[in-house]
């Protein structure tokens, strides 16, 4: 049973406000863009969020025997403080409040998101490109902006001119759907539109100021690149003029990711990009999280429960499980009561997932085929890849899991006999499972002792018991539950499994 015998994969496209049946340039290969961080702070989760959600696109287009080229970058200059053209750069402004060199301040949270990444399991980008790797190229689009007649240089900054674009019967903001009319109504009153010919202008090349850190000479001058502009010459660097997929935050389409069509159409002359695909946001307690209304933590303080608004810590696989809960472009609202039924759905999936990788199949005469639980199973498999088919719906492709998790736990108990189910259905459904969960949702174990370890404290609590050495038992059964584990004790057998 593979992938490619159920429904088309579709994806929602923000761009057509479409689920469209996904169909790459050059089959079987694939080229994916995802805005990555601007390393001034720690990551957030909203952020994990959006990488969270392409690395499952990443995992699944691999798993469905795609090739993909995934390409998310390091913004380390040209982000400024309120993500339009003017004030500090950001990277620039907590090096001086700290009193480091800005490049200090990449490594420090570079390395940091990488950790958080890691943490969660998340799998690392094909190429990772950073923009100040890439000024040369970011300097070279500005030239051939300008030649185009779209760009205009005004005192030592590059603007980009968006009558210009306009004129020449392109559409700026229909991406975001925003209007034209009323974007120019929200822009009119700002400070520092005096250097562009339209407020909605936006910077390719900003004239630095002699107190701004990060500057660079360039032929109009000493400065620093636009924050839009990174992204459109990496990703066609290493994506070409025209890519398949291009992701982010629900909060990048206006104006980052509609500056970058913007640019990259007036670059090529062909759309950028085919699916542009955006994730929601995070709420808490059914509140916006931010910084600003108190309810934001970061991922270490959910980690160590170390928080006001936490009633314990939880793991990395239990926050990832719990995210993947809610298919991506819904919101996903952060609370105590639903982390902690996280906690326990996490657990049941990795019993299921010790048991599955244990059972073997063993034949049996006399046992006849339960067509009806087979016809289930088969079903469920279909389900879990219908479900990812349809614009990564993970919600319901869990629901197809937990169907499965009920066959391997009765399979466990003797309750079912694999040959009830025959070879062929009992190792598809054996294997399935582990892929699903490990590979394709990038679930794992979490244990901080390895399975030999804990099988041999099991070998001795039976010991113990027979020896009725009561003390030791309680000691084991002590260590087991430090472990996020417990022992099972019934007339029949004696295990181990995750606590949930």
């Amino acid at each position: 049973m593979t992938a490619q015998t159920f429904q088309p994969l579709k994806i929602f496209n923000t761009l057509t406000r479409k689920k469209d049946v996904f169909v790459p340039i050059a089959p079987p290969y694939v080229g994916m863009y995802v805005c990555g961080p601007t390393v001034y702070n720690n990551v957030h989760l909203g952020n994990i969020r959006t990488f969270l959600s392409f690395d499952i696109l990443f995992r699944y287009l691999t798993h469905i025997g795609y090739k993909v080229r995934y390409v998310r970058n390091i913004t380390d200059v040209g982000h400024l403080v309120g993500d339009g053209d003017e004030g500090e750069d950001k990277i620039g402004k907590m090096a001086k409040l700290q009193k480091l060199e800005p490049m200090e301040i990449v490594q420090r949270y570079t390395n940091d998101f990488h950790d958080v990444t890691a943490v969660f399991n998340l799998l690392s980008p094909s190429i990772e490109p950073t923009a100040t790797g890439h000024l040369i190229e970011q300097i070279e689009a500005v030239e051939s902006l300008i030649e185009k007649g779209v760009a205009y240089e005004s005192n030592g900054s590059v603007y980009f001119d968006i009558n210009k674009y306009q004129a020449g019967g392109n559409e700026y903001g229909k991406l975001s759907g925003r209007i034209i009319e009323d974007l120019l109504n929200e822009t009119r009153d700002l400070d520092g539109q005096a250097e562009k010919r339209n407020p909605l202008d936006f910077a390719l090349w900003k004239k630095a100021s002699p107190e701004h850190i990060m500057q660079w000479e360039s032929p109009w001058g000493k400065g620093f690149p636009g924050w839009h502009l990174e992204c459109t010459c990496m990703s066609a660097k290493y994506l070409g003029k025209q890519f398949d997929i291009h992701g982010g935050g629900m909060d990048l389409k206006f104006p980052h990711h509609e500056c970058e069509i913007a640019q990259g159409k007036s670059l090529t002359g062909e759309e950028p990009v085919r699916y542009w695909m955006h994730t929601n946001m995070l709420t808490v307690n059914g509140q916006k999280m931010s910084k600003s209304l108190g309810n934001s933590f970061l991922p270490a303080e959910l980690f160590s429960g170390n928080h006001e608004l936490l009633e314990q810590a939880y793991s990395p696989m239990t926050v990832r499980f719990f995210m993947l809960q809610s298919q991506y472009r819904s919101t996903l609202d952060f609370s105590n009561d639903a982390l902690k039924a996280a906690h326990k759905g996490y657990k049941k999936l990795a019993n299921g997932l010790r048991l599955a990788k244990l059972l073997t199949y063993t034949h049996e005469d006399g046992v006849s085929a339960d067509d009806a639980k087979k016809a289930d199973i088969e079903k469920s498999i279909e389900g879990f890849y219908n479900a990812m088919n349809d614009d990564l719906n993970t919600a319901v492709a869990f629901a197809n899991l937990f169907n499965m998790l009920k066959y391997i736990n009765m399979l466990n108990t003797g309750q079912l006999k694999s040959a009830a189910l025959g070879e062929a259905v009992f190792t598809s459904l054996k294997e399935q499972f582990v892929v699903f969960f490990e590979d394709v949702l990038g679930l794992k174990e979490e244990l901080a002792e390895g399975h030999a370890i804990l099988d041999g404290m099991l070998k001795l609590y039976r010991e113990f018991k027979l020896s009725q050495n009561y003390e030791k038992v309680d000691e084991i059964r002590s260590y087991f539950k430090n472990q996020g584990l417990v022992i099972r004790d019934t007339k029949t057998r004696i295990d181990w499994a995750y606590e949930e």
